[in-house]
């Protein structure tokens, strides 16, 4: 106890505020102008340049690339889906122009493809129609386009030089068989039983007949022989205004 009465009391009085144990060492702290070490950002990783305050107007809109990814997601499986079924939508519409605009020059590399798409579809539209305007046709549609293509493979292999597929021959006239479902749904309302409707059914039969033939002598590269060809594709397609007229 007399050691603890002799401890000096001016101990706990002591003024830290002032006390600097190593001088020297805070001169040097002040006089360093080096960097702090940073690691490397990766490649593609986002860095927050935002302030102090939580500003995030520099930040990338992270829903509007969700979206996109999403969108790209979509398309690329939509592709894929189409690849998979054979199904090309952009020469579809191509050789749909081609049909429509006799005077448009076929494209060869896209004529010869088994594409049963098309004219699958403008089948059922032509018995569709004819079945608005009371008459059903579906079987004589299919067993006259069968029998049809069968004859004009038949025909093109003696003919040309090239070999060409049942399937080109099938997706050729099927196609060529769209101004004939035009005229289908105008006998829909106005009767073409008169010289009129026989008048508008002609013009049909050589507008699909030329198509068709100009499709097949660009394909096959058979120069100077569409007449020869026009005239069996105008027989088919003969048969197919009869349905349609009468």
């Amino acid at each position: 106890m007399g050691d603890f009465q002799q401890f000096n009391p001016d101990f706990f009085n002591y003024d830290y505020d002032g006390y600097d144990p190593n001088p020297e060492y805070e001169d040097e702290v002040q006089d360093y102008s080096g960097q702090v070490f940073q690691l490397p950002t990766p490649a593609g990783t986002y860095k927050h340049t935002g302030e102090i305050d939580g500003s995030h107007e520099e930040e990338p809109p992270l829903l509007e690339e969700i979206e996109t990814h999403q969108t790209r997601q979509h398309s690329s499986s939509l592709q894929l889906s189409n690849f998979e079924l054979g199904i090309n939508f952009e020469h579809i519409w191509q050789k749909t122009l081609t049909v429509l605009n006799p005077m448009m020059p076929a494209d060869g590399s896209i004529m010869n493809e088994t594409d049963l798409t098309g004219p699958i579809l403008f089948c059922i539209a032509l018995g569709a129609s004819l079945l608005m305007g009371g008459k059903s046709h579906f079987g004589y549609i299919y067993g006259i386009n069968a029998i049809g293509c069968i004859a004009m493979y038949t025909l093109l292999n003696l003919m040309s030089s090239l070999t060409v597929s049942y399937g080109c021959v099938a997706s050729v006239l099927g196609y060529c068989l769209l101004p004939m479902v035009v005229l289908s749904a105008f006998a829909v309302i106005f009767s073409l039983q008169g010289v009129i409707g026989t008048t508008l059914a002609m013009l049909v039969i050589v507008w699909c007949s030329f198509s068709a033939s100009k499709i097949f002598i660009s394909t096959l590269a058979m120069d100077g022989q569409q007449l020869l060809v026009a005239y069996p594709c105008a027989l088919l397609y003969g048969v197919f205004a009869l349905l349609t007229v009468f």
